[in-house]
């Protein structure tokens, strides 16, 4: 420290926020194994376009290989087989074989999929160039260890709209929602130019049959369009081709909101406004938070002025967002009429449903006014408690759902706007597998079901597809996939977020954790949550500034705060719900 001298102004550099990892070249005469070690690390880099992995390779295979098209995630990284491992009697060439247990793919539309399983791929060397070996044979993509991929990759969620079904008559019954849709880009190989470039693309495939995008075909960024990033202001422009020129105000202004939702949250500062210029550079339109909230009102219904749960009177009462005031619900569920197990809020909190206490019956009633309460064609035939109605759920569109876990006549069943005849779902892959909960995204486009088979308690996340006719509906869920693969046994859980949720639930051999997962079944990093023991049921909201609330075996009704540990509130209580 100097203790004499004068006082100079000094100009700092910006600080990168993270460490960059630069990838080696290969060193002359390196081994084969040397070679494949590091094209490996390479991997591992922040190079954009994999330049330096690519000098480990032969120049064909350099052509060929396509890092963008796949990315394998392996727990612990690929490690040599040596029993696999040696000279190529054939081609006078060196064959390594790498090893490892795969965890997930990552696939050319960027969409994360659980794959557990034993992972193998022989890499084949020659030698060329003045005796040096390089690679002729890569792996398929991209191969990389889990660690290395949460520290490269950042879950990004594309927004899109809720298609309407030919029972809807062809409409949405209202605004259509938004859908979130997940997927992985690279961390520090500038996001947000990634981001937009996937919006553009449309949804992934296992929302495309659901999901639908604002931008027509063709509709891509002009030509020469490097880098995006918003300006001082946090305003960010984007320049589109042709194809978007003569786009109408409505349909831009939709466009516009796809974008800010899917932005908002991918620069430390965030995007205030999003505009759509023309080719030229002229403006297409703009749209700041307050006109994206408008243009897509079903987005997330962050609304909820309060919490619910079921006291020890059997009755539904609620309490302020962030106060601790417990009192009944207005109309028929709050005045102890029929006591109940569990219920579930509409999103509009203008109506609730309520499973009857020996779980036989489901009712629903306005919490609006004293209106008679309305039993519904539902009704559970199980001899035992435990195998009749699961707590209801309510979807974006009004829609009711609930499970009978029934063991001779177990099913899943719809309501339309929460009355009339039941509809059972079809579930396309569950077999046998019992449902002992059930919660619908807002979108009312995927469903979270917990199922049981072979004592293991699981998270299964489904597509809902909706045809027939209003008058004749046709509901299913397809292509079921692992919602937490890493738990062996799943307690409860609930939408935490368009692509979020929170699980509760134990991995083989651990104790019982909270956790943050996505809907693609990847696990956030920073994800779990403060203990809790015992926990039998959670409820989150999809405004993560609002408390989650859970029923612990020790404590009763409990909430968290966010930044703060869980806090009781009533010891009595059970099936805390949020709307939905």
């Amino acid at each position: 420290m100097p203790d004499s001298g004068g006082v100079e102004h000094v100009d700092a550099s910006p600080q990168e926020p993270q460490v960059q990892v630069f990838a080696v070249p290969p060193q002359k005469d390196a081994s084969p194994s040397e070679i494949v070690e590091g094209f490996l690390e390479a991997l591992t880099s922040d190079d954009p376009e994999f330049s330096t992995a690519r000098k480990y390779l032969t120049e064909e295979a350099s052509e060929r290989w396509e890092p963008e098209r796949s990315t394998t995630v392996l727990a612990d990284g690929p490690s040599a087989d040596s029993t696999r491992t040696r000279t190529d009697p054939d081609g006078g060439g060196y064959l390594y074989a790498l090893t490892g247990r795969m965890i997930a793919t990552v696939d050319d539309e960027h969409a994360y999929r659980s794959e557990q399983g034993k992972y193998s791929s022989l890499v084949h060397l020659v030698r060329q160039d003045g005796d040096q070996w390089r690679i002729d044979v890569p792996p398929n993509g991209v191969v990389l260890a889990q660690s290395d991929f949460e520290r490269l990759y950042l879950p990004v969620s594309k927004y899109f709209y809720a298609s309407p079904s030919s029972s809807d008559g062809g409409e949405a019954p209202s605004a259509p929602a938004m859908v979130a849709d997940p997927v992985y880009i690279r961390k520090r190989i500038d996001p947000v130019t990634e981001a937009v470039r996937s919006l553009l693309d449309g949804p992934t495939n296992w929302l495309d049959n659901v999901a639908s995008s604002r931008f027509s075909t063709g509709i891509a960024l002009a030509e020469g369009t490097k880098s995006l990033a918003p300006d001082d202001q946090n305003h960010l422009k984007i320049p589109l081709n042709e194809r978007a020129n003569a786009v109408k105000p409505d349909r831009c202004a939709k466009m516009a909101a796809q974008l800010f939702f899917t932005l908002r949250d991918l620069t430390p500062a965030g995007i205030e406004q999003v505009e759509l210029q023309r080719e030229n550079g002229s403006k297409l339109c703009a749209l700041d938070a307050d006109q994206a909230e408008a243009s897509a009102p079903n987005r997330s219904l962050s609304g909820a002025d309060y919490q619910y749960f079921i006291d020890e009177k059997h009755r539904l009462v609620r309490m302020p967002k962030n106060g601790d005031e417990v009192e009944p619900v207005p109309g028929p569920l709050g005045n102890g009429e029929r006591e109940l197990r569990s219920a579930a809020v509409s999103r509009a909190e203008d109506r609730a449903a309520g499973v009857s206490n020996d779980g036989r019956s489901l009712y629903v009633g306005s919490l609006l006014s004293d209106e008679r309460l309305e039993k519904t064609e539902i009704r559970s035939e199980a001899k035992q408690e435990k195998d009749r109605l699961t707590k209801p759920s309510w979807d974006g569109r009004g829609d009711l759902w609930v499970a009978d876990r029934d063991p001779r006549d177990q099913r899943l069943l719809w309501l339309a706007q929460g009355g009339g005849d039941p509809v059972e779902v079809k579930v396309v892959g569950l077999d046998d597998a019992r449902i002992n909960a059930v919660r619908v995204s807002a979108d009312g486009v995927r469903v979270a079901l917990i199922v049981e088979q072979d004592g293991r308690t699981e998270l299964k996340i489904g597509r809902v597809e909706r045809q027939g006719t209003s008058e004749d509906p046709e509901v299913s869920v397809v292509e079921l996939r692992p919602g937490a693969p890493q738990m062996e046994e799943v307690t409860a859980m609930s939408w935490a977020g368009g692509s979020r949720l929170v699980v509760v639930g134990k991995e083989a051999g651990g104790v019982q954790q909270l956790q943050y997962v996505q809907s693609d079944g990847s696990v956030l990093q920073g994800s779990a949550l403060p203990a809790l023991t015992g926990v039998t049921d959670i409820a989150a909201s999809e405004d993560e500034r609002l408390p989650m609330v859970a029923r612990s075996e020790e404590d009763g009704i409990v909430r968290l705060h966010p930044g703060a540990n869980w806090r009781p509130v009533v010891k009595e209580g059970t099936s805390p719900v949020y709307p939905g």
